[in-house]
């Protein structure tokens, strides 16, 4: 409490000092914004994307802020600011959903499809702090939610094909609003089979099926308050990961809530929304499919979330403040058992994750103070405790052979806090930052028992004994824009302390046939992490417009040896055109040679590639029926070709022809 208050007292101690020095201007054109893809409400969607059907990995990754660890085809990882998901937080509406796979093959992005999303808002750093402590950043998927309108009812359905890997999508919507009542319904089927590369050889176990239903209810009381109810059940099945051992052959998803909103009248609040939510993970993963395997297993995870969140927005002269309120308890079980060839010997059985329970409870702070017409600051604090049990005695005394003074309990306190300079006049912009941030290990580092890791062939024994990983952040983007030409140029800068990697420790015995040796996990003194990106935009017509990106990241610890997943020299190239209902577009993209890679972790040098895309969109109307007709071709010249961030690396796709169609009625 005592941390709590000081941390408290500094944020309204700054805010104070910085509006004493300012008049109280009307500061309503004054305000900071995190990065947001729109991919649009529903009745937008199909006339504003090149591909309307992709998946929510391919929408993310056209992002320069976004990149993907790629397993397969099928649930890639999101990564942000060149950290994985250990290191950020991911959430749907808001909502803290863990995975419940150990090789992570089950991110929260795949339990949301395209059409049943309006936006996903990236956050850098400890701007993405509202909904949990986070070093590297957080995305945040936000569903369709129709409103109280009199619209009446709405259907609609998606059909698509793609020739390489023959994947099927059906798709279908229904919607009904009125004023006081409203259903949002949305359901899609995806199934593929093994796809080609760029050689023209086929991926084996590349292969995926999984059913997608979104239902969302909302009830008006007055003008004042309502209340929305939600549902997601994702299932999917016989998924192939190529670059992995093992595949998975069931994983469902159900994710609930129940929302109040409040929204005063006159009032300094803006808004109040509060959220109880459950969601609960199933994931089995098993090796039957696999022709030659010297031992089969089966890995089953399960993960169980209850959570809240209470937000709200005020404003109050020149300050536009925020705060969030959220806590949420975790149970995370994996289980692994190993069937001899011979059925007369016992099975093995182990606790991979020993039953994990994880609670957390935090309050977030923001102040978006307007200094003038054209600059303003945003503050942030957040500051909260988290507390883990192993809650399974056989695995706590697993983990015990390791570290025999360990408690089955631990609690942390994590704290953020950050001031971010914007300034934007006559068509120049910049902007400067600092921050500070702490996580906590994550399952796995703290508890992992045994976990084989594929791509550097270790097994790896979690530490519940490390202490919080601590980031020093500084960030800053300088721009300049004019009716046809715009350009912005930002970095980010971390330096991480009590860095935690996975050390080879040669008093331990692999268990995993093939093993190198074990890893236990341990912290470094610190790392370093560096981030640019460069934007241009240029209109060339009015129908014809221009984009350029150039990314590039650099990552060692404290032996200047390199982190793993730092993307190299990244670009990509567009000319779209756009008339009327018809829409075009032309992309080159590509990685220059990774040459800073980090063989402590399994990497190795990945050649240079640069691929061609090419999609066309057309919008038109039969009666009272809205259709758009999409065609494409991916990697259109067939390149042959793995990304810095291909497990293994796993080839990726070879020439596709998509077709996508989208009605509405």
């Amino acid at each position: 409490m005592k941390n709590i208050a000081s941390l408290l007292l500094f944020l309204f101690g700054f805010v104070q000092i910085i509006s004493a020095q300012v008049k109280t201007l009307d500061s309503t054109s004054v305000k900071s914004l995190d990065e947001v893809i729109v991919i649009g409400k529903k009745s937008e969607l199909y006339q504003k994307q090149e591909k309307p059907l992709a998946t929510i990995d391919e929408y993310l990754q056209k992002s320069n802020k976004v990149d993907m660890v790629k397993r397969g085809s099928y649930a890639w990882e999101p990564i942000i600011n060149s950290m994985a998901t250990e290191r950020t937080v991911i959430s749907i509406d808001g909502m803290r959903i863990f995975g419940a796979c150990t090789d992570k093959m089950d991110p929260i992005t795949s339990y949301v499809e395209v059409s049943n999303l309006s936006e996903a808002t990236i956050s850098s750093g400890q701007q993405g702090s509202c909904h949990g402590a986070t070093i590297g950043g957080s995305i945040d998927l936000k569903r369709n939610r129709s409103g109280f309108v009199n619209n009446g009812w709405e259907t609609g359905a998606n059909l698509g094909y793609e020739f390489n890997g023959q994947q099927k999508i059906i798709g279908a919507m229904v919607n009904y609003t009125d004023s006081l009542f409203y259903v949002d319904t949305d359901f899609t089927y995806r199934a593929a089979k093994n796809y080609y590369d760029g050689r023209n050889q086929e991926i084996l176990y590349s292969q995926f099926n999984k059913y997608n239903f979104s239902t969302t209810v909302g009830y008006a009381l007055n003008p004042k308050n309502s209340f929305d109810a939600s549902l997601i059940y994702d299932y999917a099945f016989n998924v192939g990961y190529p670059a992995l051992p093992m595949d998975v052959s069931s994983a469902k998803a159900i994710i609930t809530s129940l929302k109040y909103y409040y929204t005063p009248e006159n009032a300094a609040i803006e808004n109040w929304e509060t959220n109880i939510y459950f969601n609960q993970i199933t994931h089995i993963m098993d090796d039957t499919k696999r022709a030659f395997v010297p031992i089969h297993m089966d890995m089953p995870g399960w993960s169980t979330t209850f959570g809240f969140y209470s937000s709200a927005n005020a404003e109050l002269g020149n300050h536009f403040f925020k705060a969030n309120i959220n806590g949420f308890y975790n149970r995370s079980i994996a289980e692994m058992t190993m069937y001899p060839n011979n059925s007369n010997e016992a099975l093995m059985f182990m606790y991979t994750w020993p039953d994990v329970l994880t609670r957390y409870a935090g309050i977030y702070l923001e102040d978006n103070v307007a200094l003038n017409c054209h600059s303003n600051i945003k503050l942030t604090a957040s500051i909260g405790n988290h507390h883990n049990k192993v809650d399974s005695k056989m695995g706590l005394e697993s983990l015990q052979i390791f570290y025999p003074d360990m408690s089955a309990t631990k609690d942390r306190i994590l704290s953020g806090i950050s001031a971010t300079y914007f300034n934007n006049h006559d068509g120049f912009e910049y902007s400067f930052g600092l921050a500070f941030g702490q996580r906590a290990p994550s399952v796995s580092e703290g508890y992992g028992f045994y976990l084989f890791n594929s791509f550097d062939l270790y097994d790896y024994i979690g530490n519940p004994e490390m202490a919080n990983e601590n980031a020093l952040e500084a960030s800053g983007s300088i721009g300049y824009g004019t009716g046809k030409f715009k350009t912005k140029l930002s970095a980010s800068y971390f330096h991480i302390s009590n860095y935690i990697v996975g050390i080879p420790d040669a008093n331990f015995l692999a268990m995993t046939i093939g093993a190198s040796g074990v890893k236990v996990y341990n912290s470094l003194d610190y790392a370093t992490i560096f981030n640019t990106d460069l934007n241009v935009e240029y209109k060339i017509a009015s129908n014809l417009f221009s984009q350029a990106n150039l990314t590039y990241s650099y990552g060692q610890d404290y032996l200047n040896q390199n982190l793993p997943f730092i993307s190299p020299l990244s670009y990509k190239v567009a000319l779209n055109y756009r008339k009327s209902k018809f829409s075009t577009n032309v992309e080159l993209q590509g990685n220059a040679t990774q040459t800073n890679f980090a063989p402590f972790f399994g990497e190795d040098k990945t050649p240079s590639y640069a691929i061609l895309n090419w999609s066309g969109n057309y919008n038109f109307n039969i009666q009272n029926t809205k259709l758009n007709l999409g065609v494409g071709l991916e990697n259109l010249l067939n390149t042959y070709y793995s990304t810095y961030a291909s497990w293994n690396n796993i080839p990726s796709k070879g020439r596709n022809f998509f077709v996508n169609m989208t009605f509405k009625y």
